[in-house]
């Protein structure tokens, strides 16, 4: 498994110091999130299409919350829940939710691929995961579709293109979002070896708590919906 870092608070002159350690590559930053979806499943998995468009691949766990178990031994994955969006015999992807890094402006993220933007705007970002941290993609209700969409479970979908910036900034975004530096990813049959070792809990996402809860409060109440034990 590529390690999932653990869920500690960032401060904003932090954020802001990582931040700007990526916005020199600007254009290289976002400009390649037309083809980061792609991309990114390609290296984490095996490819298994070409089209722009990515369609779901189905797996046991895609849609689920992998919840750390409280005897987690390695300290990096404490009280770390992660939603699955890709899980197959070629291996499993996932943002972790829990990991808040702040708010960053809009017009920040809109300047990383040269465009301006007068608006005040603020959006949350949070650590998706280790792999790739210089990867922004987008968990988001639904309703929203861009030409590099994955739908996740017909509720939730994941985008890496940058036009969601733009739709953002005009108010034509998703309803919910999150914005992910990074994702969590495993080879073939690791996250399967894992749950045999019973490292996670699982149960089902639901909007109201990957968008709306507080995020200390995640870990208690996925918890609380767990459907598998240990």
């Amino acid at each position: 498994m590529l390690r999932v870092s653990r869920a500690t608070a960032i401060s904003e002159d932090d954020l802001m110091a990582y931040v700007t350690r990526l916005l020199p590559c600007r254009r290289a930053l976002l400009g390649l999130m037309a083809l980061a979806l792609p991309a990114l499943l390609a290296d984490a998995v095996a490819p298994r299409a070409t089209e722009p468009s990515v369609p779901p691949m189905r797996g046991p766990l895609i849609g689920q919350l992998l919840i750390a178990s409280p005897e987690m031994r390695d300290p990096r994955f404490d009280h770390a829940v992660i939603l699955v969006v890709r899980h197959d015999r070629d291996g499993a992807l996932g943002l972790i939710i829990n990991m808040p890094a702040g708010e960053r402006p809009l017009a920040e993220l809109l300047a990383a691929i040269g465009e301006k933007d007068a608006g005040d705007a603020k959006v949350p970002v949070f650590l998706g995961g280790p792999v790739q941290p210089d990867m922004v993609l987008v968990l988001h209700s639904a309703e929203y579709r861009g030409s590099h969409t994955l739908d996740v479970d017909g509720r939730l979908a994941v985008t890496g293109d940058p036009q969601i910036l733009r739709d953002m900034a005009a108010k034509r975004g998703p309803q919910k979002s999150l914005l992910c530096l990074g994702y969590a990813g495993w080879g073939p049959g690791q996250l399967d070896a894992e749950m045999e070792h019973n490292v996670w809990f699982t149960a089902p996402e639901d909007p109201t708590l990957v968008f709306d809860a507080a995020r200390d409060k995640i870990w208690d109440m996925a918890m609380a919906r767990r459907t598998r034990d240990l």
